[in-house]
């Protein structure tokens, strides 16, 4: 069968064969057999089957099976990852990847990093991405700055857009309304022959929203407005071409002056593009690709009416290979460049700007049948703090007769300081940024056992882990440095079931241990976290589905929140073989529940919806 497969940037399919060992995705007019394959783990396509790493996955299907309109709903609801959010929608997400914040995870769309330079650390603001057109997720988990770079401590959240496109022209409109005057639509638009992908999305959302302080009556609303597209073209057998593009364009009110502040609020723009090119050379043993990209956010952030500006830019060039030297021997390697600047606006002075440069080396080798080892190491020259030598391995091991999978990862981060961190200036009660900080450096471990049962239909997954993190960055009197080593233990165990051809179901448990030097626990991280999920297909047209997430033991501002539970369910019709309607409910148990000290959550809530194809 030749199919075409299409996506710019590193991505994740659920197809496998004669792909691209690049991270760039795999080409149009390859022969490929239908698995499931990662190019996240390793930067080059594996099937998932003989991945080291732990890698968690959000399918365009299980997006479209909930319909929740922000991604950071999704990330939830995955073993080791834990949202906490400054109220309702827009309010402040901070993501928890195995008890590291979301200043320690680096994030990709569609292959461009879309952390903002300008924040007290260099992280994404997770509550401006809205789902729409998104067609896979990957969560990379662990120490993984030997491929990726610096931040990428707790892992790596990577987005894609393109997907599979089926060939031809297609449209999809997207409408949904209801509870706390929320309304949000999305058109979306593909087009895909043999030697072309293009993918295009408009998503907006607007809510009048909740009060984000719990004893609040006004309400702190959210507007938020996502384009993006991503392209990619065929010339030639050996040389393609490709390019994406995102802005998100948000206003986010919060309650800065007390429970009752009409005038708070943040108002982010954030643009970022990439483009470049595929080659192959000795009939695609030799695989290349070269590219560039930028980024821009630029905020303001009005506090009770009193206004301050930041603005950050990225820009970044990139090349990658790989030389397949035989069947079992794959060897990668590559170079990049970035620079980073920012600048208080407001204050008409620079934060500050760095420049960095890394170069790395991989081998993937499959010894003997179903092994797969790699071996990884990188080594960064920060303009600020000179060079850093990280390294990675990973093993996966298979039992093919009885369906049994041993898997685990070691690797070492770092991450630089932010220039927020670094050079802020002193305010009114004393000073912020410290230019004497160090990087925090960090050692990651993880191993575990997966299982196939009943032909197949049910995987079960058992995981140890571990992340220590040395000279942890804290704010008391300034930024300072804290010696000592901040720990993070636990064990993540997951299964997905396909009961019947009419009911899947799954679930997990995540064990979290998060510590500081001094022994006492990292806030805001559940203990404890149980998901479980269901879809069922009762009838032709009907579609049901569930999921239920129990949270216990969170610590958050010298106390411990309250236990709680969250379900949501939506029930689809299909009116047509291109248009569904839906209904679904947020907490409908109406918890009432923090996830940060202080601020609010929503109660019960419902929302009617229509999707079409065409």
């Amino acid at each position: 069968m030749r199919t075409t497969i299409l996506a710019a940037g590193i991505c994740s399919l659920t197809l496998t064969g004669a792909v691209r060992a690049q991270d760039e995705s795999p080409q149009v007019g390859d022969v490929i057999e239908l698995k499931t394959i990662s190019v996240t783990a390793n930067r080059t396509p594996t099937e998932k089957n003989k991945v080291g790493s732990k890698v968690e996955r959000i399918t365009q299907a299980e997006i479209g099976a909930k319909s929740r309109p922000v991604l950071s709903d999704y990330l939830n609801l995955l073993p080791g990852v834990s949202v906490a959010r400054n109220g309702g929608l827009g309010g402040t997400t901070g993501l928890f990847v195995r008890g590291l914040g979301s200043g320690y995870v680096k994030t990709l769309y569609n292959g461009i990093d879309i952390s903002d330079p300008t924040g007290t650390q260099v992280l994404t603001h997770y509550q401006y991405l809205l789902t729409g057109g998104i067609s896979n997720v990957d969560v990379l988990k662990g120490s993984q700055s030997t491929l990726y770079g610096s931040s990428a401590i707790a892992g790596l959240v990577n987005i894609s857009t393109l997907g599979q496109p089926d060939s031809g022209v297609h449209h999809t409109v997207e409408a949904e309304g209801g509870s706390f005057g929320t309304v949000r639509g999305r058109y979306g638009f593909t087009a895909a022959n043999e030697g072309s992908g293009f993918a295009g999305n408009i998503s907006g959302l607007h809510t009048d929203g909740i009060s984000a302080l719990a004893d609040g009556r006004e309400r702190d609303g959210l507007d938020s407005l996502n384009i993006d597209l991503t392209a990619e073209h065929r010339i030639n057998e050996a040389f393609s071409v490709f390019g994406s593009f995102l802005h998100l364009n948000s206003k986010a009110e919060f309650d800065g002056n007390g429970p009752d502040d009409p005038d708070s609020y943040e108002r982010a723009r954030m643009t970022g593009g990439r483009f470049g090119l595929n080659f192959d050379l000795m009939d695609g043993r030799l695989k290349n690709t070269v590219s560039a990209q930028g980024f821009k956010s630029d905020r303001e952030s009005v506090w009770g009416g009193s206004p301050s500006s930041f603005i950050g830019t990225r820009q970044k060039i990139d090349y990658q290979g790989s030389f397949e030297a035989t069947e079992r021997v794959l060897l990668q390697y590559g170079l990049d460049h970035e620079k980073q600047e920012a600048d208080d606006a407001g204050g008409g002075s620079p934060l500050g700007k760095f420049d960095l440069t890394g170069v790395w080396a991989q081998a993937v080798l499959e010894p003997v049948n179903d092994l797969v080892l790699t071996a990884g190491l990188r080594h960064d020259e920060h303009s600020e703090f000179g060079g850093h030598t990280t390294y990675r391995g990973t093993a996966s091991y298979l039992f093919a007769t009885t369906g049994t999978r041993l898997h685990s990862s070691y690797g070492t981060g770092f991450r630089a300081p932010s220039l927020y961190e670094l050079y802020a200036p002193a305010s009114q009660w004393g000073p912020i940024g410290n230019s004497g900080l160090q990087p925090e450096t960090s050692k990651s471990f993880d191993i575990g056992i997966e299982q196939s049962l009943l032909e197949g239909k049910l995987l079960a997954d058992l995981t140890y882990f571990r992340i220590d993190v040395d000279n942890l960055i804290t704010f008391g009197s300034g930024y300072e440095q804290t010696p000592g080593t901040t720990r993070s233990k636990g064990v993540e165990a997951s299964f997905t079931y396909a009961a019947t051809g009419w009911l899947d179901l799954g679930g997990s448990y995540t064990y979290t241990d998060s510590r500081k030097a001094d022994g006492t626990r990292n806030v805001r991280i559940p203990r404890h976290a149980v998901v479980l999920s269901a879809e069922a297909r009762p009838a032709e047209k009907w579609t049901i589905g569930a999921d239920v997430k129990f949270v216990a033991d969170v610590v958050d501002g010298g106390a411990k929140l309250d236990d709680y539970v969250l379900l949501n369910a939506k029930v689809a019709y299909q009116l047509t073989e291109s248009t569904q309607i839906y209904l679904r409910g947020e907490n409908l148990l109406n918890e009432n529940y923090q996830t940060v000290k202080g601020y609010g959550t929503p109660g019960i809530a419902a929302f009617a919806g229509i999707k079409a194809k065409f």
